[in-house]
C-alpha cells in the first residue's frame, strides 16, 4: 500500500468515488484531508478502464478462458483480444478462473494451482495494461485473489451467500455478482445491496441464462431494463448457452447460438457483455462446448460495435 495525501483543491468526492480499498478523512479549517490506502496497479487500470468505457459509446467487454490452463494460452489469448478491443475501441477487461470449484464430476479439471494461476492473470494485466477479473468460491479467496486481479466475480451458484459477497465487497475491488440461474432480477437489489452496504459502490450485475427444465438455458431480455435500474449490467453470452447436468458428467453448449444473444443483448440495451474464448474450444478443459472460437472474435465483435453503434442512435 502507498499512503497518499489529498486536499481539497479538486473535487474530493469524485476521488473518493472508486478505486480505492479504504479512506479516512479528516475535516480542517482549510479544508479536507484524506488519508488513502491506495492499490496502485488496481488504482491505474481500473481508472483507465473507467476512462476509456467514458470515452467509448460501446459496450465494455469480459473475456477470455474459462480457466487459466497455463501462462503461453493465457498470454496467446490476451494478447489477441486486446488487439482487437484496441482496434475497436471497445473497453476491456480479462477474465479467467484461478480455480474451478465447481465442477459435476470429481475427476474434472480444478485448476493449476491457485498462486501459480493468479500469478498468470496478474502477468496479463500488467504485460497488455488491461484489468482482470476471477471468480472467488470461499470467504477465504477473497483477499487472495485482490493481490492479484482487479475485479472478484462471484459465481451465479454462490450469489445468496452473504458471508462470501460480503467478503469480496471489503475488498474494495469491482464486484461482478453473476444473477442465479434460481433467481428473478428484482431479487438481485438484494446482492447488491450486501455489497453497497459496506461502502462499495463499485457493482456490476451479470445474467448468465435462467433455468429451463434441467438441461437447459434461456435469457429472459426482459430483466436486461430491471437489473439496469439496480446496476451497471452485463450479459453473459457464452454460460447463457450452457447446457447443464448432463448424463456423461460434462456441460453441454450451444455456440453457434452465441452471436444471436450478443445481437439481442446488445438491442436490450446491456452495458457490458462476457464471452469466454480460447484458440482451440475443442481441447479446453473446462466450458469448451460452449465457448467462442478465438479466430471468430475480431469479427463477431465488429458487427456487434455496429449493432451498437446503431442502438445509440435511436
Amino acid at each position: 500500500f502507498t499512503m497518499i495525501n489529498v486536499g481539497d483543491n479538486g473535487n474530493v468526492s469524485n476521488i473518493l468515488h472508486s478505486f480505492f480499498w479504504r479512506h479516512k478523512c479528516t475535516l480542517f479549517s482549510i479544508g479536507v484531508v484524506c488519508t488513502l490506502h491506495l492499490y496502485i496497479s488496481y488504482f491505474y487500470k481500473m481508472k483507465t478502464f473507467t476512462a476509456r468505457h467514458a470515452q467509448s459509446d460501446q459496450f465494455f467487454l469480459l473475456a477470455g478462458p474459462c480457466a487459466i490452463e497455463g501462462e503461453d494460452m493465457a498470454l496467446r489469448i490476451a494478447e489477441h483480444v486486446v488487439e482487437v478491443t484496441t482496434k475497436l475501441n471497445i473497453p476491456l477487461v480479462f477474465e479467467g478462473s484461478f480455480k474451478k470449484a465447481n465442477r459435476s464430476r470429481v475427476d474434472s479439471f480444478t485448476g493449476i494451482g491457485d498462486e501459480n494461476a493468479l500469478k498468470i492473470l496478474q502477468k496479463v494485466g500488467k504485460t497488455f495494461d488491461v484489468p482482470t477479473v476471477t471468480d472467488i468460491h470461499e470467504v477465504s479467496d477473497a483477499e487472495k485473489a485482490a493481490e492479484y486481479v482487479d475485479v472478484l466475480q462471484i459465481p451465479a451458484f454462490l450469489v445468496r451467500q452473504t458471508d462470501l459477497v460480503v467478503a469480496a465487497a471489503n475488498t474494495g475491488k469491482y464486484v461482478n455478482l453473476k444473477k442465479g440461474q434460481f433467481m428473478s432480477p428484482e431479487s438481485m437489489s438484494h446482492a447488491v445491496s450486501k455489497v453497497t452496504d459496506t461502502g462499495n459502490d463499485n457493482i456490476w450485475i451479470t445474467d448468465r441464462g435462467t433455468m429451463f427444465g434441467y438441461q437447459d438455458m434461456v435469457v429472459d431480455f426482459r430483466g436486461i431494463p430491471v437489473m439496469k435500474s439496480i446496476a451497471p449490467t452485463i450479459l453473459d453470452v457464452t454460460h447463457s448457452l450452457q447446457q447443464p447436468n448432463q448424463s456423461s458428467g460434462v456441460t453441454g453448449g450451444r455456440p453457434e447460438l452465441i452471436e444471436t444473444i450478443a445481437r439481442a443483448g446488445i438491442a436490450a440495451g446491456v452495458d457490458g457483455l462476457f464471452m469466454e474464448t480460447h484458440h482451440d474450444p475443442s481441447s479446453a478443459k473446462s466450458d469448451g462446448a460452449n465457448m467462442l472460437p478465438l479466430r471468430l472474435l475480431e469479427g463477431l465483435l465488429e458487427r456487434l460495435t455496429i449493432l451498437r453503434s446503431a442502438v445509440n442512435q435511436i
